[in-house]
């Protein structure tokens, strides 16, 4: 695929390192800025958009999707900023309340944790990705599993979204769909995303208007 050419030349490719960090890197900073916030705060759970510009700092502005359903957001992202969202994502942490919840004998916890993250993940489907109306291509390509990585989440999460959050430095993985939007050109966009895991009949139907200034 011409890179130049294509739809997704408004996309870096998934090999690329845009300033200086891997998709992979770039996913994992996602998790550490988003679990930092409380359950009232959380642009995850937000319905309008007015926590998305929350935290944010570097040259990575972060979106983010739903913990299922539709949601449509207004947001204002600076013109210097690249935009990175997941289509449909999951974080894999430990440890756990549930003590049954840990690695096999000889099994490393990242493998454990990996496993877990891909069994979800894997069953994901009807991918779409559209940007002022033009769809994106190949979204399937964009499938990034990280590496072991620590976070520190706020133990309020474990109200809302993650019963594993211990408010300590903890371990994880990520694993999902992610595309990072080049620089936007001044003006209104419309950026929508969809994914499904039709075996849980888990949906997410994400639309941003975001305003460059």
């Amino acid at each position: 695929m011409d890179w130049r050419c294509a739809q997704n030349s408004k996309v870096y490719p998934p090999n690329a390192h845009p300033f200086g960090q891997s998709y992979k890197e770039w996913t994992e900073d996602w998790w550490q800025w988003l679990m930092t916030f409380d359950c009232a705060g959380s642009p995850l759970l937000d319905p309008t958009g007015e926590h998305a510009t929350q935290n944010q700092s570097g040259p990575v502005f972060f979106l983010v999707g739903t913990t299922g359903g539709a949601v449509e957001r207004n947001v204002t992202i600076p013109r210097t900023k690249a935009i990175l969202f997941p289509l449909i994502n999951i974080i894999n942490d430990f440890p756990c309340p549930d003590t049954s919840f840990h690695p096999a004998p000889g099994q490393t916890l990242e493998d454990f944790l990996q496993e877990g993250a891909a069994a979800f993940i894997d069953l994901a489907d009807n991918l779409s990705v559209t940007l002022d109306g033009d769809e994106l291509n190949d979204p399937e390509n964009y499938r990034f599993q990280t590496d072991l990585f620590q976070f520190t989440g706020n133990p309020d999460l474990t109200n809302c979204l993650d019963p594993c959050v211990t408010g300590q430095v903890q371990d994880a993985v990520s694993d999902g769909y992610w595309m990072m939007l080049k620089k936007l050109h001044h003006g209104n966009h419309t950026l929508h995303f969809y994914a499904e895991v039709p075996d849980y009949g888990f949906v997410v139907d994400v639309t941003y208007n975001i305003t460059v200034p």
